[in-house]
């Protein structure tokens, strides 16, 4: 009974005593909390490779990364080696197939891969030894074959083939190429004409220049002893020939001479891509460089940023606005802020994206502000220390950057002691507006007349133009073409009824089925399609075979099914599907008098009609050949308004009648590039695909 009663007052206390927190109040900060890291068990082989070594044997796994710390490399006229020879790397060795080696990697549970700067390597730790010496192997003695090049080649071909109508694709090679020019390593992008001038002695080359040990680091993590580590290390990569690559000259990138607007048009783009940019000499070591973070953090580090908040939470302009400070031993970085934004606020995102960079730097921030963010990156840094591999990375980089010995044992109580003035004098120091380049990629019709009216501090913005190979361009043409005289919506309907085959040629049609394929994430998704001229309309996509996304409708009532999850279609969403169901639905707008011209745009750079179907559709038709290039249709997705694109291509003709066989649907930042296998013209369609 009195251990209870003991209890109790002690429980009382403490209730008492917290009652007497006020809690209106912040409690202050305590000092920094010591940062005891373990030094990595290190060693340097006579190659030059240097090892790092950190044995943690909580689980029995083990991690291995291959890092050649070598500097930038200009690719020239063959832009793509660098990237061909990692993809060939790891394709087996001379002393095993590519076969092989994958089947036994795949055997033991293990990972590896490579690029062409190095190469990771994950495993159970009982098969380390093997890992190692397989990882050894292929990046010691690499079997570049002609068939493994020929196929990565394509795969590269394939990919830019996929890219040239990417928006923010062609906005990343832009925006690096404006910032570094297209003679720097990092302004450098692979195209086609780039890629097709490599050869397999180019990527020999690349490699017995670039693949040495005289830059690299080898970082092994996991349940292991160092001694054994440097035993293996030893017998596998001695035979790594001692080297050192040859130091290549490239151009010293300058920033814009004044604050201006680079434009880049992308005829189908349905949001615009915006980066504003500027270079910045920083690097880890410099005494600035956490104050520098802070600064970057504060503006536009995530979803407290005052980008985020300005942007999205407040205008809603896009689902999110970011902004990203680097550093580099080698050559300039870039601060870079960015927005996808929709046509209809380019411009209004660029003024308040200029806003915010002008205010960071103009007004200190508030001390919460700063309060915040040290918070986040303390229990980033805090919660990093739980991953062993974090020790290694840390050791790595007092290597390859020249840190201090006690960078990130001291790293807390440096970044504690960080004051306001010192974030507001590293903001003006490399965020710099008055050379700023805002890189605007989009519709030039739709965003370039109101992007020629935005003023910055009281001066109109110059804009320059720019095509996606990052070449000053002519300005676009914008603005509705003139419409030939007695050209209106019929004329435009009859035009593409008559070039895929006839109106009657296509009342024949009852019913048709459709299959087409594309490739996402490396998986690979099937459409299937059916139509009749009942209205019964069937949408399928699968993923492995799996449905993932299902439409069904009979004529009158219908569902839609997610990942299993099924859903009735309500009115609204019947009225849509009905437009949808009919196999060609021009017919229909024949009779429609409320769809009208609206005038013409340039499509795939060609002059297309615009007609205007509804308040949130709209078609394009070829103004010489008729057919229908393509669909926009605006729907409101997570509260916000969002442009979907449907590209129609490729026309052929089955049962004398002629069918797209590409769609390329845009659905905001995701693009789907669909090859039509099969069309069935009045078969291959059963009342039952309707239940």
């Amino acid at each position: 009974m009195k251990k209870i009663y003991t209890t109790l007052i002690v429980a009382f206390l403490a209730i008492g005593a917290h009652a007497q927190i006020d809690r209106s109040q912040m409690p202050e900060s305590g000092p920094a909390p010591e940062i005891n890291l373990e030094d990595p068990q290190t060693f340097e082989m006579k190659n030059g490779l240097k090892v790092l070594v950190v044995e943690n044997h909580k689980l029995p796994r083990v991690s291995i990364q291959l890092r050649i710390d070598n500097a930038p490399v200009p690719e020239g006229e063959k832009v793509g080696v660098a990237s061909l020879t990692g993809s060939l790397l790891g394709k087996g060795s001379k002393n095993i197939s590519k076969d092989d080696f994958n089947e036994e990697v795949d055997f033991l549970g293990a990972r590896i891969s490579f690029g062409s700067q190095g190469a990771s390597a994950s495993a159970l730790s009982k098969y380390f030894p093997r890992i190692l010496e397989l990882m050894a192997d292929a990046a010691i003695h690499p079997e570049f074959t002609q068939e493994e090049f020929e196929k990565e080649k394509q795969k590269m071909l394939t990919g830019l083939k996929t890219e040239e109508k990417d928006v923010k694709a062609i906005a990343r090679n832009v925006s690096s190429a404006l910032a570094y020019t297209k003679k720097h390593p990092y302004g450098e992008f692979p195209t086609e004409t780039s890629v097709n001038k490599v050869t397999l002695e180019d990527v020999k080359r690349f490699y017995d220049n670039q693949f040495l040990p005289a830059n690299a680091y080898l970082v092994v993590v996991g349940d292991v002893k160092f001694e054994k580590v440097k035993e293996l290390v030893e017998e596998h990569f001695t035979p790594w020939t001692k080297g050192t690559p040859p130091f290549l000259q490239f151009s010293s990138p300058s920033d814009a001479l004044y604050s201006q607007i680079n434009f880049v048009n992308v005829p189908n783009a349905v949001q615009s891509e915006i980066t504003a940019e500027n270079l910045v000499e920083l690097k880890m070591k410099d005494p600035d460089y956490l104050p520098a973070l802070l600064a970057n953090e504060i503006l536009g580090g995530g979803g407290e940023g005052r980008l985020f908040l300005n942007l999205r939470e407040d205008k809603g302009y896009t689902y999110g606005s970011y902004s990203r400070l680097g550093d580099d031993k080698y050559a300039p970085a870039r601060f870079r802020a960015v927005a996808s934004v929709r046509n209809a606020v380019t411009d209004s995102s660029v003024v308040e994206l200029l806003k915010e960079i002008e205010n960071i730097r103009k007004e200190p921030v508030s001390q919460e502000e700063l309060e915040n963010t040290k918070a986040k990156y303390s229990g980033r840094f805090v919660m990093a220390l739980e991953n062993p591999q974090t020790i290694a990375r840390y050791a790595l980089n007092i290597e390859t950057e020249n840190l201090p010995e006690d960078f990130y044992k001291t790293y807390l109580e440096r970044l504690n002691a960080v004051t306001v003035e010192e974030v507001q004098e590293a903001a003006q120091k490399y965020i710099k507006p008055e050379h700023i380049r805002v890189v605007v990629t989009g519709k030039a019709s739709e965003v370039l007349p109101n992007l020629e009216n935005i003023s910055y501090n009281g001066k109109k913005v110059p804009v320059k133009y720019f095509d996606k190979n990052a070449d000053p361009s002519e300005k676009p043409q914008v603005g509705t073409a003139t419409v030939p005289e007695g050209v209106g919506a019929t004329e435009v309907l009859k035009k593409y009824i008559e070039a895929i085959g006839g109106k009657e040629k296509l009342e024949q049609v009852e019913a048709y089925a459709m299959l087409a394929e594309a490739e996402m994430q490396g998986m690979q998704l099937d459409l299937e399609i059916k139509k009749t001229t009942g209205g019964k309309y069937m949408q399928d996509i699968k993923v492995g075979g799996n449905s993932m996304s299902k439409q069904v409708f009979d004529g009158s009532t219908g569902y839609m099914m997610m990942q299993g999850q099924r859903k009735d279609l309500g009115e609204d969403e019947i009225v849509q599907i009905k437009a949808e169901a009919v196999p060609f639905p021009e017919l229909d707008y024949l009779k429609d008098d409320t769809i009208t011209l609206e005038g013409m745009e340039t499509i795939e750079g060609q002059k297309a009609y615009e007609l205007k179907l509804s308040d949130d559709k709209s078609a394009f038709y070829d103004a010489e050949s008729g057919l229908k290039v393509q669909e926009t249709t605006i729907a409101e997705m997570g509260g916000q308004p969002m442009t979907s694109t449907i590209n129609y291509g490729n026309y052929q003709e089955v049962s004398g009648i002629k069918f797209p066989f590409t769609l390329a649907q845009t659905v905001g930042p995701q693009s789907f590039d669909f090859k039509v296998t099969e069309v069935k013209v009045n078969e291959g369609v059963s009342d039952s695909d309707f239940k």
